[in-house]
């Protein structure tokens, strides 16, 4: 976590223990592309960005080109919002966000699993990063069944 920041965070994994059904639902939105990564940049604004999550079962993982303004903006503010898409203006299937910081991951054993859980094969210029989490959201409207527990945070 950056420097004075009191809050914590966890791996996907963990998260998947402390609440499961949650973890299942977000599982499954986040991998119906596409999903939306929020990030902030120099000057404070927010910027966002399409991407395609990797949920694996060694963390939440996300591969990118290293020159890309997301990339920077994680490398030195580390704090983003992850949001599911939705796909049409009822909410069908219900909407999953998480919020956490995002560490650049550099060693070969992560890298492959990461590798081995994406639904696309990374390109090997790109640079990983994992997205820990420090909380979880679900929303639903209408049709959809949400977890007994649709919000969870690490800190608690």
């Amino acid at each position: 976590m950056p420097s004075g920041d009191p809050q914590p965070s966890t791996t996907w994994p963990q998260f998947a223990v402390a609440n499961p059904d949650l973890a299942a639902f977000g599982a499954a939105r986040l991998t119906a592309k596409p999903a939306y990564l929020a990030t902030i940049r120099v000057n404070g604004s927010p910027r966002v960005h399409p991407v395609t999550p990797i949920v694996g079962p060694t963390g939440l993982f996300l591969f990118m080109e290293p020159a890309s303004p997301k990339a920077g903006d994680l490398r030195e503010r580390e704090r983003f919002a992850l949001h599911s898409g939705v796909p049409d203006n009822a909410g069908t299937g219900g909407e999953f966000s998480v919020s956490g910081v995002g560490r650049l991951v550099d060693d070969a054993e992560t890298r492959n699993a990461a590798s081995s859980a994406a639904s696309y094969p990374p390109a090997e210029r790109y640079i990983l990063f994992e997205l820990r989490l420090t909380e979880a959201r679900a929303n639903g409207y209408g049709d959809v069944d949400l977890p007994d527990r649709p919000r969870w945070s690490a800190a608690t």
